[in-house]
Order: C-alpha cells, then sequence, then structure tokens
C-alpha cells in the first residue's frame, strides 16, 4: 500500500437540483451521487474582501484515481466529518500519463456551505 492510498478518504459526490417551490420561487435538492476515495491537503488559505466584508478562503489540492473526473463546480462531502468542498479547476488538467505507474489526477477545490 502506498502513502497515497494511506492518505485517501471516502468522498460522495454531490447532486444539487434547482427547482420551482410552490410560492413562485425555487430551491435546490441535494441528495448523494457516487461515491470516490481522495486525499485532500490544505494547500492555502486567505482572505479576500466580498464587499464589505472580510472572510477566510481556504484551497485544497484534491487527489483522485484517473478514472475519477471532478469537473469545474461539483461539489463533494468527505464522509469523515461532513466538510463539503467545490471544485474550482478542471479535473482533466492534471493527471499522470497512461504509461506512468502512479495513477493519480489533482484538482484544486474550495471549502464550500451547500445551499439551503
Amino acid at each position: 500500500m502506498s502513502l497515497l492510498d494511506n492518505a485517501m478518504v471516502t468522498c460522495t459526490l454531490l447532486k444539487i437540483e434547482t427547482v420551482d417551490d410552490i410560492d413562485g420561487g425555487y430551491k435546490q435538492n441535494v441528495s448523494d451521487d457516487i461515491q470516490f476515495d481522495a486525499a485532500i491537503v490544505l494547500s492555502s488559505a486567505s482572505e479576500k474582501e466580498k464587499g464589505e466584508k472580510t472572510e477566510n478562503v481556504s484551497l485544497y489540492t484534491v487527489t483522485t484515481r484517473k478514472h475519477t473526473t471532478l469537473h469545474y463546480h461539483d461539489v463533494f462531502r468527505r464522509d469523515s466529518d461532513g466538510k463539503t468542498f467545490r471544485v474550482i479547476s478542471n479535473g482533466d488538467d492534471k493527471k499522470t500519463p497512461d504509461s506512468a505507474f502512479l495513477d493519480m489526477k489533482q484538482v484544486t477545490a474550495e471549502e464550500w456551505s451547500v445551499p439551503k
């Protein structure tokens, strides 16, 4: 077993659908989709200004196997603690070549709150 295998935890991709509600507005339904394994490591933390507020932004490097592709703005939950993340890069940009022994892809993700 490799160090990468030891670092991986179970995650669940979330399916978020926007539907009309009875009041003429909309709501978002969130349901579990597929499970996959990923190693999630904090890569940077900073502050950004949003209007008059300053908020903390934590970015993570998410490493998966090559057969798991996370797409821009996919949302997933780390099952061990329930923390949710949103992918902010393209899942096909960083991967090992087919001839490589190491089997991995990487994306960047941010901590994210599931809309209510």
